[in-house]
């Protein structure tokens, strides 16, 4: 089982930067592939960015690549999620994720196992 906590959201305004974390309870941590995920309201949950337990191989959705990186601290149990350039449309809900399946590009949410409760990222215009 695997318990995720994510902090760090809040209101910015448009081009300004957030950083989000997730903090896993996973004792195996480090064999977890881990992911952002977002849902804006009226929307379905998409994919934002993905990273392999390594951390060799990052994956992202076009519409945060070269303004969102994804990264993480294995001694640490932890996942970030850096953002920068915010756009009013960056404005969601952030999820973080877990799984031991493979990850890859084009992740869906209906692959991963484990879901934080989420924390609201709003951008101003």
């Amino acid at each position: 089982q695997v318990q995720l906590v994510e902090s760090g959201g809040g209101l910015v305004q448009a081009g300004g930067s957030l950083r989000l974390s997730c903090a896993a309870s996973a004792r195996t941590f480090s064999s977890y592939n881990m992911g952002w995920f977002r849902q804006a309201p009226g929307k379905e949950r998409e994919f934002a960015a993905a990273i392999r337990w390594s951390g060799t191989n990052t994956y992202y959705a076009d519409s945060v690549k070269g303004r969102f990186t994804i990264s993480r601290d294995n001694a640490k149990n932890t996942v970030y999620l850096q953002m920068n350039s915010l756009k009013p449309e960056d404005t969601a809900v952030y999820y973080c994720a877990a799984k031991l399946a493979p990850v890859g590009w084009g992740e869906t949410d209906r692959t991963w196992h484990y879901w934080g409760q989420g924390t609201q990222v709003t951008v101003s215009s």
